[in-house]
C-alpha cells in the first residue's frame, strides 16, 4: 500500500458536483407497483370464495407488489446525477490481472489513457478498479484496489477527472470492458 492512499473509498465519498435526485421513471415504476398491489387486494373483495387458491395467490402477489413498491419508492427512487450536465452517474467495478498494476497506476497518474488501450478487463481478478462515471463521460472518479487475503484494500487515492480527461478515461473504460 502506498503512503498517499486516502482512507475514504470511492463509493463512500461525496462529491460537490454529484447530487442524488429523484428519478421520474423509478418513481413511476414504484407507483405502478403500489397501484397493482392495491388492485390485487381489491380484486379479492369481489371474489365469492375468499379462501380459494386464486384469492390466496392474489393476496400474495398484491403483498409482494405493494411492499416492493414501497421499498422502491422510499429507498431506490433516487439516482446520482452530475449536476453541471444533468447526466446520470453510474457505479462500476472493473477487474484486471495484477500484472497490469504499474501500467494502470502510471496511466491514471499521468492521465495518459491512450497508453492503457491494450488493457482488457477480466471477470474477476486481484486488481479492482472502482469507477463513478457520468453517462456523458464528463465526470469520472477512479480508485484502484488490490486483493489482499479476504479483502480488497485501496492502493491509490481517488482520481478525479472532468471534461476532456473524463471523456478520454470513458473511452478507455469502454474499450477495456468490451470484449
Amino acid at each position: 500500500m502506498t503512503d498517499n492512499v486516502q482512507v475514504a473509498t470511492i463509493f463512500a465519498s461525496s462529491y460537490a458536483d454529484v447530487a442524488k435526485k429523484a428519478s421520474a421513471s423509478k418513481i413511476g415504476i414504484s407507483l405502478t407497483m403500489l397501484a397493482l398491489g392495491v388492485l390485487s387486494f381489491v380484486s379479492i373483495l369481489g371474489m365469492d370464495d375468499r379462501s380459494s387458491t386464486l384469492s390466496m395467490m392474489a393476496m400474495v402477489v398484491g403483498s409482494v407488489l405493494f411492499l416492493t413498491g414501497v421499498f422502491r419508492l422510499f429507498w431506490k427512487s433516487k439516482q446520482m446525477v452530475y449536476v453541471p450536465t444533468g447526466s446520470v452517474v453510474k457505479e462500476k467495478s472493473v477487474y484486471f490481472d495484477l500484472k497490469h498494476l504499474d501500467t494502470l497506476k502510471e496511466g491514471l497518474d499521468k492521465k495518459d489513457f491512450a497508453s492503457l488501450k491494450a488493457l482488457k478487463s477480466e471477470t474477476s481478478g486481484n486488481l479492482r478498479m472502482d469507477v463513478l462515471v457520468s453517462a456523458d463521460h464528463q465526470f469520472s472518479v477512479v480508485q484502484l484496489f488490490q486483493f489482499v487475503p479476504y479483502n480488497y484494500t485501496p492502493i491509490t487515492g481517488l482520481y478525479h477527472y472532468k471534461e476532456q480527461e473524463a471523456s478520454a478515461f470513458g473511452t478507455f473504460l469502454v474499450s477495456a470492458t468490451t470484449h
